[in-house]
């Protein structure tokens, strides 16, 4: 596969050959596993306080009253008092079988599947039918992947960054996601994530490029490192694909991973 390299200005200076990465088959089904399983390993244990709801001074009265043998709260002359305290199934009691911090809850991937995983969601962004499914507004862009001179990597102001991608001819994908914005029920309004705001574009580029400072100066738009790259990065939500730019230098990292892309070959040939 061969692709336009073009400069920040938006103009094509040079033809670029794909690495066999490009080659991969599309399979969704499998970013959607690798997704999931990668996305369980950020998930924050959470537990009850093993005594909770048995600090309480409760015990059973036995026989021969006509109630039942459950414990009740001790004392007398107040309302708690001979309610049922310190066991399940009660009002104020503890909770049956509450959840517990030492569980594990990280799903594991097979290192292949997880391969074959990343490797269809960097094929999946030379489609524009699928980048376009997802929502992306790239107009008349027909040149995918979208891989940009070495120059990209060096911006180091915010307003250089906007010019630079409304030159590329992203100006209605960078509107859209500055526009959209949503208000998700429950109580996360009440613990800082008030409001989502739609996904843009996401730049990769080569480890230590200047550009990485700027990776959340833009509303939906996010800068990785090529070595930083994964699959929660090319389809949030499980949802393929994102709309992406590559450097050239980012380009060229990939093609250094031709062996383990000759055996994910291997293995999709066997599917």
């Amino acid at each position: 596969m061969i692709t336009k390299v073009m400069d920040i200005g938006g103009k094509e200076i040079d033809d670029l050959v794909l690495p066999p990465i490009f080659e991969t088959p599309y399979r969704p089904d499998i970013i959607k596993k690798v997704y999931v399983n990668l996305k369980s390993l950020r998930y924050q244990p959470q537990g009850r306080y093993p005594a909770a709801g048995e600090m309480v001074s409760a015990e059973s009265r036995n026989t021969g009253l006509g109630i039942a043998r459950i414990a009740r709260a001790r004392g007398e002359g107040f309302p708690r008092a001979g309610q049922a305290a310190g066991v399940g199934g009660v009002r104020h009691g503890r909770v049956a079988h509450p959840p517990v911090s030492w569980k594990i809850i990280a799903k594991k991937v097979n290192k292949k599947e997880k391969m074959l995983g990343f490797c269809s969601a960097i094929a999946a962004t030379a489609n524009k039918e699928i980048i376009n499914r997802r929502g992306h507004r790239t107009g008349e862009i027909s040149n995918f992947p979208m891989v940009v001179s070495n120059e990209i990597e060096k911006i180091v102001k915010t307003s250089d960054l906007k010019k630079s991608l409304n030159s590329l001819g992203l100006e209605d994908d960078l509107n859209r996601s500055q526009t959209i914005k949503r208000i998700p029920s429950g109580k996360s309004r009440m613990r800082g994530r008030s409001k989502r705001t739609a996904l843009s574009s996401i730049i990769v580029v080569s480890t230590g490029s200047s550009i990485c400072k700027l990776r959340h100066s833009l509303p939906g738009v996010e800068v990785k490192s090529i070595d930083e790259l994964s699959v929660l990065d090319l389809a949030p939500g499980a949802n393929p694909i994102r709309l992406t730019i590559y450097s050239k230098n980012a380009i060229e990292k990939l093609a250094d991973v031709k062996t383990r892309i000759l055996r994910v070959g291997e293995m999709v040939t066997s599917l």
